[in-house]
C-alpha cells in the first residue's frame, strides 16, 4: 500500500500537480510546445510584467524573455512598408503621432525630442518613450488623431478603421520581410497569445497586437489547408 502511494505521488509531481501551479490538464495542452514559454521570472519582473507563467490554461505570454519576443512591436525587426525603411512596428507606430512637416499643427508644439523619421528608426523603450512625449503633445494641443502620408485617422476608437487596417498591413510586412517572425508565429498555432503588459479590455483593437497576430497566422493556416 505504501509502494503504491508512493508512485502515486511521484506521478502527481511529475504532473507538476503540487506546487508548481500548473494541472495535468494544462500540462498536456502545452505538450510539443516549448516549455521555457512558461517559465517563471528568475529575480525581480519589471512594474509592467507579467510573467510567463501567469498565462492561463491555452494561453501563452508573448514574453520579450524569449523567443516569444519577436511579435512585440518592441522588436528590432526591420521592415520596408510602401517604400520608406523603419527599425522596428514601435518604431513606425509612435512616429505616426509626430508632425509631418511645418503645415502640421502639432508642429507647434516645442520641444520635441526627435523629428519623425528618427522615431522610425527607433526601437523598445526609446521608441516607446518618443511616442509618451508624441502623446503628451496631443493631449497638450487637444488633438486624438495620429497620421499617415498627410491623412489624420482616430487614435482611439472600438472601430477596426484606417488606423487598425494600417498597422495590420505593416505587420504583415514585418511578418514577410522577417523569417524568424513566420516561424515563432506558427509555432503558437493552437494556443491563445496574450500580451507580456496590462492591457485594458477596452483597448482599441489596432492596440491589441497579439489579437491581430491571431488574425494572421490564422489566415496563413488557411491558406494552407
Amino acid at each position: 500500500m505504501k509502494t503504491t502511494y508512493l508512485l502515486i505521488l511521484i506521478a502527481l509531481v511529475g504532473m507538476g500537480s503540487l506546487g508548481c501551479g500548473s494541472s495535468p490538464k494544462t500540462e498536456m495542452v502545452r505538450q510539443g510546445y516549448p516549455g521555457h514559454w512558461w517559465q517563471a521570472i528568475e529575480g525581480d519582473a519589471a512594474s509592467w510584467e507579467i510573467s510567463p507563467d501567469d498565462a492561463e490554461e491555452g494561453e501563452v505570454i508573448l514574453s520579450k524573455r524569449n523567443e516569444l519576443g519577436i511579435l512585440s512591436n518592441f522588436a528590432p525587426t526591420p521592415f520596408e512598408f510602401e517604400g520608406k525603411k523603419y527599425a522596428s512596428l514601435e518604431g513606425f507606430w509612435q512616429s505616426m503621432k509626430y508632425p509631418e512637416d511645418q503645415e502640421d499643427p502639432r508642429s507647434k508644439y516645442k520641444g520635441w525630442p526627435y523629428t519623425r523619421a528618427e522615431v522610425e528608426q527607433l526601437v523598445a523603450f526609446k521608441a516607446k518613450r518618443a511616442g509618451d512625449f508624441g502623446s503628451k503633445a496631443m493631449k497638450a494641443l487637444g488633438i486624438d488623431w495620429v497620421s499617415y502620408k498627410g491623412e489624420r485617422m482616430p487614435y482611439r476608437t472600438s472601430e477596426k478603421g484606417k488606423h487598425y487596417q494600417l498597422i495590420r498591413r505593416a505587420m504583415l510586412a514585418k511578418l514577410n520581410q522577417n523569417t524568424e517572425v513566420k516561424e515563432v508565429l506558427l509555432k503558437t498555432t493552437g494556443l491563445r497569445l496574450k500580451p507580456d503588459h496590462e492591457q485594458s479590455d477596452h483597448a482599441p483593437p489596432a492596440w491589441r497586437y497579439y489579437k491581430i497576430w491571431e488574425e494572421i497566422r490564422d489566415d496563413l493556416l488557411r491558406r494552407h489547408q
